[in-house]
């Protein structure tokens, strides 16, 4: 970055996401509309799942699928006590899984992921966790993520991927996006009506 303001930096910005509008996958934004239609109809509940900012995308996601798209949603990071008792008494691996075990997770509802990496041993192995017991009991897997998509990505069933421009903004156009992709999602759901 150059200047005061940040020019170069700003017009390089805004190319990038315009490059991620062109490229990210449009058959599997399709296919997230379809899986989350499907959801809907067998009244399956959706939870979705994210850390950081991802986190903060997830609880804004959760209101758009409820009063938008109709859809019961719900995420283990809107409860911070209960987060925070988790990571403190098992481990940051276990906030997600035995949270969903508890909320029933089954074959009818969906594991939405929002995350920068998708997942992996070493970065957000609560997701892996998660994604593992939404497979072991026939739940969907849904995502938007960004980077490779990592676990989430290889092992969903409905995940888009931010396609990652530069080192340096891998992480604000992945979680910027999150947001572009959901919006899409629960309008196009809320159309159909």
């Amino acid at each position: 970055m150059t200047g005061i303001d940040g020019s170069p930096y700003v017009d390089r910005y805004f190319a990038e996401a315009h490059a991620v509008l062109d490229t990210v996958d449009r058959e599997e934004v399709r296919r997230l509309i379809a899986a989350c239609r499907a959801l809907r109809a067998a009244g399956g509940r959706v939870f979705f799942l994210g850390v950081g900012g991802s986190a903060a995308n997830a609880s804004h996601a959760v209101n758009d699928f409820r009063k938008i798209a109709g859809i019961e949603a719900y995420a283990p990071t809107d409860n911070v006590s209960e987060l925070t008792a988790r990571t403190n008494d098992d481990s940051w691996a276990d906030t997600f899984a035995p949270w969903l075990r508890t909320s029933r997770l089954s074959a009818q509802d969906a594991v939405f992921v929002l995350s920068v990496g998708g997942g992996s041993e070493t970065t957000s192995s609560n997701i892996v966790a998660a994604v593992d017991l939404a497979k072991s009991v026939g739940a969907k897997v849904l995502g938007i993520v960004g980077r490779d998509g990592g676990y989430t990505y290889r092992h969903g069933d409905a995940v888009v991927r931010i396609p990652p421009q530069s080192d340096d903004t891998i992480t604000p156009l992945a979680e910027a996006f999150q947001g572009v992709v959901w919006h899409l999602v629960a309008t196009a759901l809320a159309q159909e009506g």
